[in-house]
């Protein structure tokens, strides 16, 4: 091969670098502003800025509802590599927004390459609405969150790149603060319904639950599918009623164990309508675990206070330390306000707490057959660790159902 020398003036000679205008941006409320690829849907999203640090399940990630209200910065690079489908969905109220308000990824979106998969990443997040950007440096994005703590922002994404960035970081500063927000309408529905599905097995799908021994009665405030899921594998009939259903509605159907579930917002907001519910089925003594928001309104219908994390917990790989055994557990976490332990009356016992900062994750009553757990041990996604918790529940309700 040859090489033939060009002249300066040759007019081969290479063209400048092209420019090319961002099509999305991230705005945030202290005022900065970050330009990138768009990605999904066109338009704005707007909510309370995390980050989650989670490697795998970022599908069953942005179909938690517990994310009501927020936009989610991926610290793994590769997302979209394994696709979506529609059995790792967890939001149950299809009807219903998954809340999620955008998404921010370090790199495009990777194509797919997995047996599993039925669509790209980018077309189901448009049709699920959802805004995204691509191309910030996650990293440095998550240090600001870490070290400012979490700030509304909103997500802009439009094809011309054609952005009113004043506007923007006028709006971003006017959103409302997560403290004070019931969000929990926003994901769930009016409807009572029941569940029998159980988990998934490979080659197989979901199964069925057929011979129930035990029946559940949940208060959905934005419950994730593989919850019900592990009840109904260990011999649960579940019975799902809205969230803002009184005591005599769940005493009505003689359960044997009540299950408060996840949820976004603020628990203080939330609790206005359901600790009154929660005081009374306490006061009967029936077998309640309750998973995240469910945890903080046990802790609320106690007496004891939530307080906001400067950075919340979100991920699949928190370290969590049960006092009663000294086991460490790696769990899935989600969520951005915590159990003020100090708050706790003499009938409760703290039972987890995280190995991070010290935060309270999970409490028991000694005067009552209840307890719960800041974590999600669902493992959807996440490691299996906590899975006993579920074990222990149905133990919970065997015995009393042998005493009563």
């Amino acid at each position: 091969m040859s090489i033939v020398p060009q002249s300066e003036n040759s007019a081969s000679a290479p063209a400048p670098w092209a420019t090319h205008s961002a099509s999305a941006l991230l705005v945030l409320a202290d005022g900065t502003v970050i330009e990138g690829e768009g990605i999904g849907a066109f338009g704005l999203g707007h909510g309370e800025l995390c980050f989650n640090t989670a490697m795998t399940g970022y599908q069953e990630i942005m179909t938690d509802p517990s994310y009501s209200g927020q936009i989610i910065t991926f610290t793994f690079p590769h997302i979209g590599n394994v696709g979506v489908n529609e059995e790792d969905i967890e939001t149950v109220n299809m009807a219903a927004s998954t809340g999620l308000s955008g998404v921010v990824l370090g790199a495009s979106i990777t194509d797919p390459s997995n047996y599993r998969a039925s669509r790209h990443l980018d077309s189901w997040l448009k049709a699920r609405n959802i805004v995204g950007i691509a191309g910030v440096d996650t990293r440095a994005l998550t240090a600001l969150i870490r070290d400012k703590g979490m700030q509304n922002a909103i997500v802009a994404h439009d094809a011309a790149g054609a952005f009113d960035r004043k506007a923007l970081v006028s709006a971003a500063k006017a959103l409302p603060s997560m403290d004070g927000l019931d969000l929990v309408p926003l994901v769930t529905g009016p409807q009572r319904y029941s569940w029998d599905e159980t988990t998934w097995t490979w080659g197989q799908g979901y199964g069925r639950q057929e011979k129930p021994e035990f029946h559940v009665v949940a208060l959905d405030y934005g419950i994730k599918r593989n919850i019900l899921r592990l009840l109904a594998s260990r011999g649960c009939k579940v019975t799902v009623l809205p969230p803002n259903s009184k005591a005599e509605d769940v005493l009505a159907l003689k359960p044997d164990g009540v299950f408060l579930a996840n949820g976004p917002g603020d628990p203080a907001a939330t609790g206005e309508y359901s600790v009154p519910t929660i005081k009374a089925l306490l006061d009967a003594k029936i077998p309640t675990f309750g998973i995240c928001l469910g945890h903080q309104m046990l802790a609320l219908a106690i007496g004891a206070k939530t307080m906001k994390m400067p950075q919340g917990h979100h991920g699949a790989n928190h370290p969590v330390k049960e006092h009663a055994t000294g086991k460490v557990e790696i769990v899935s976490m989600n969520h951005g306000f915590a159990v003020d332990p100090k708050t706790l009356p003499a009938q409760a016992e703290e039972t987890h707490v995280s190995l991070f900062d010290g935060s309270n994750c999970g409490i028991r009553l000694k005067d009552r057959p209840a307890f719960s757990v800041q974590q999600h041990p669902e493992a959807s996604p996440g490691p299996e660790d906590s899975h006993y918790l579920f074990d222990r529940f149905v133990e919970m309700m065997r015995v009393h159902k042998a005493k009563a």
